[in-house]
């Protein structure tokens, strides 16, 4: 298809001036553009064409140059971006230097929040409508939050809040049966009698309207009915649930409907108080593959369109990632003890937990967008005498940083967290970057706090964790796997693995950021250094034997973790030299800054941030000198 009308549209205002048949038009130019954008990188998709006429609707009733919009979630912001005068830059989508993958404030006004977590639209659109009528403000305050997102107890918390301030609040609900993958849940099972009922709409009305018009008259008769009116209400008004929470429940509706959009959005628009818009869409809409299988095309890789229709996906190297590593073991260990379980937060899919859902569906648990929950249920079946894995993206387990607390490690219960993502994730940016579960993990006493140096440290890390009695944390990156040969050592608790003694200096590596460093000790060999490298395996309790050596005996020693270095696994390295009265300038620390890290190829913020081999081949060097110069320094005195 050409796009005419999208590289013209200058700004939302546009669309007011288009007849139905050209924003028919641009929907399919705007479906165009997602489509270009995949042929090129991965990128999120099927959410994307599922909410293209919400979207063109949306900017066509209101005016958000002044009103409030935020989109839960965030990554089916597309449309949004290219109707708000990003058309010419949405190439770069994703990539470094280019446009992110999710709302960004510094791109557009239109931008409010960066959002890359679900649930919490509805009390930011709360907010901000308080803060408008605080300071004198008319504004609108719109929510678009999905079903999966929907049972996200934040969610529930805003509509509670909501109903009690009575504030003129929209929150639309983009219905399309899917988070990532099917949505599960009570809440899941309750939308989907409500879609199926969906034809009782004009019933409903006349029910409505006859019941609203009965006189009630006599203690008894008006009892009588208006039990029936309840009752009749409550069996045919899909929208009950919200109605009994204090909203006004409009819909449900066809979410690819323009003119039905466009008259239901203009209704709402006008209604006092806190109203929600049920919208049905089709995720993957438009593109028929991706209406097929919108679990493969939530975020695909680049694909090629082929002229029957059809789509050839472009693959990789093949090399297998942490994440099926850790599924494996996760796998083998279910088979060998019918104790152990595995939960995850909506996400089997990127957890490529599937296998296991297939094999062990009664020990399989797939809680939704529900992380703090996830963890207190863990806590439950611990307690009940199970080995439950909690198995989920570092970053999303913040979400559930007071359960860890209390209900785990205040508990020393045997839960173990497989914390996908750690580190650095390359196109999803800031949002997404598991940078902070060191930190946050070892605060708490009785949690132990691991990383797998490499594939080889994998299984038995797991297996440790499962025959440890107390709660255990385990992170590894979005990155294939590599193996580094030496003679393995058995994993002990806290004890690190010395793959070598340097002469010169050390590199301890905490995770798999260890190839790196043993590409760059074969390096620094050709600068004649001899430099160390130590597999640090545990954070907390850290091998104190091992780094207080290190510290004493070496000229110089380089901490590297794929973590922010605040509280990182460097900090319990120094912390473990200060308690022993061990001077540190000859330490140098490599890892997140304390700043958040751009969207880019994963290799790409690897070497921004300096942790590459070329990197840590120059801090070392650095590191050397420094290390010569406080050897020949005069005793302070």
């Amino acid at each position: 298809m050409k796009i005419e009308l999208l590289s013209r549209l200058q700004s939302p205002k546009d669309l007011r001036g288009m007849s139905d048949a050209q924003l028919t038009q641009l929907a399919g130019e705007l479906r165009e553009a997602l489509c270009e954008v995949v042929t090129r990188r991965p990128a999120h998709f099927a959410s994307n064409l599922g909410v293209v006429e919400l979207a063109i609707m949306l900017h066509q009733v209101f005016d958000f140059s002044r009103d409030r919009l935020i989109w839960d979630t965030g990554h089916q912001i597309y449309p949004h971006k290219l109707l708000t005068g990003r058309y010419n830059e949405f190439i770069s989508i994703r990539s470094k230097g280019g446009l992110m993958g999710y709302p960004n404030p510094a791109e557009s006004d239109y931008d409010l929040f960066m959002t890359g977590h679900a649930g919490a639209s509805v009390s930011t659109a709360l907010g901000l409508k308080a803060g408008d009528d605080l300071l004198g403000q008319r504004r609108h305050s719109v929510a678009v939050i999905g079903d999966g997102a929907l049972p996200s107890g934040v969610v529930f918390e805003a509509f509670n809040n909501a109903a009690g301030l009575s504030k003129d609040l929209l929150v639309i609900l983009n219905d399309n049966k899917m988070g990532i993958c099917p949505r599960v849940g009570g809440l899941a099972h309750y939308l989907d009698r409500v879609r199926a009922t969906s034809f009782y709409d004009e019933l409903k009305r006349d029910v409505s309207w006859v019941l609203n018009r009965v006189p009630l008259v006599g203690d008894a008769v008006e009892r009588a009915l208006v039990q029936a009116k309840e009752g009749v209400k409550a069996t045919l008004h899909g929208g009950m649930l919200f109605e009994e929470m204090g909203f006004r429940y409009v819909g449900p509706i066809d979410g690819h409907d323009l003119a039905s959009l466009r008259e239901h959005l203009q209704l709402v628009k006008s209604m006092k108080g806190p109203v929600l818009l049920h919208v049905f869409t089709e995720k993957g809409h438009g593109f028929q593959p991706a209406e097929e299988d919108p679990v493969t095309f939530h975020a695909p890789a680049p694909f090629d369109r082929c002229e029957n229709g059809e789509v050839a996906v472009r693959k990789g190297a093949g090399k297998a990632a942490y994440t099926d590593v850790i599924s494996e073991a996760i796998y083998r260990a279910m088979e060998l003890n019918p104790k152990v379980a595995v939960m995850t937060a909506a996400m089997c899919e990127g957890n490529k937990l599937q296998k296991i859902r297939d094999v062990f569906p009664d020990r399989f648990f797939d809680t939704g967008i529900c992380e703090a929950h996830a963890v207190a249920f863990a806590a439950g079946m611990a307690k009940a005498g199970a080995r439950p894995i909690v198995d989920i993206y570092s970053t999303f387990l913040q979400r559930s940083f007071d359960h860890i607390f209390q209900e785990v490690a205040l508990q020393n219960l045997p839960v173990v967290f497989c914390l996908d993502r750690a580190g650095v994730v390359g196109a999803d940016g800031p949002t997404h970057h598991g940078a902070y579960d060191t930190t946050y993990m070892r605060v708490f006493p009785n949690m132990v706090v691991a990383a797998p140096g490499d594939e080889a440290d994998v299984a038995p890390m797991l297996n440790f964790a499962l025959g440890h009695d107390g709660p255990v944390s385990i992170r590894y990156p979005k990155a294939n796997v590599e193996r580094i040969p030496r003679e393995f050592e058995p994993i002990q608790l806290g004890r690190a693995e010395v793959l070598d003694w340097g002469r010169d200096g050390v590199l301890i590596a905490y995770g798999t950021l260890l190839s790196a460093c043993v590409k760059a000790a074969e390096r620094l060999k050709e600068e004649g250094l001899e430099v160390g490298v130590i597999n640090a395996r545990f954070c907390k309790p850290i091998d104190r034997e091992v780094m207080l050596r290190a510290i004493s005996e070496s000229g110089f020693v380089v901490t590297v973790e794929e973590g922010t270095l605040e509280g990182g696994f460097g900090s319990a390295v120094l912390e473990a030299a200060n308690s022993a009265g061990l001077r540190t300038d000859h330490l140098r620390r490599m890892g997140l800054p304390d700043r958040f890290i751009e969207h880019a190829e994963r290799s790409e913020q690897l070497r921004d941030l300096g942790l590459d081999v070329d990197g840590i081949v120059r801090t070392v060097l650095e590191a050397a000198d420094r290390g010569s110069l406080v050897a020949n320094e005069e005793p302070r005195g």
